[in-house]
Parts: structure tokens; sequence; C-alpha cells
């Protein structure tokens, strides 16, 4: 379940960034900022996973 959601962060964070990415190019500031937070929300999930993993061992 761990590496689940560890490989659902980086999906996320993979996303964000591409959804940052285009927000920019076009001029959206409103995709932008989605993407930003988006991107945020995967590294914040797979920073949890990698801390539990630390106290499992």
């Amino acid at each position: 379940m761990a590496k689940q959601q560890k490989v659902k962060g980086k999906l996320e964070e993979t996303a964000g960034k591409a959804k940052e990415t285009v927000g920019r190019t076009v001029g959206n500031e409103r995709m932008t900022a989605e993407g930003q937070a988006k991107k945020s929300k995967g590294a914040a999930r797979q920073a949890k996973e990698k801390t539990k993993d630390v106290f499992k061992h």
C-alpha cells in the first residue's frame, strides 16, 4: 500500500508540473496556480510515505 501511495504522489506531482508548465505557456495564471498546488500535494504525499518508511524500520 505504501508503494502505491508513493507512486500516486509521484504521478500527482508530475501532472501538476505539466499543468503548471502549460499554464505558464498559454499565460493562464489560474492553471499555473492549480498546477503548483497539485505538484505540492504530490510532494507532500511522497514525504509522508517516506516518513512512514523511516519509522517502520
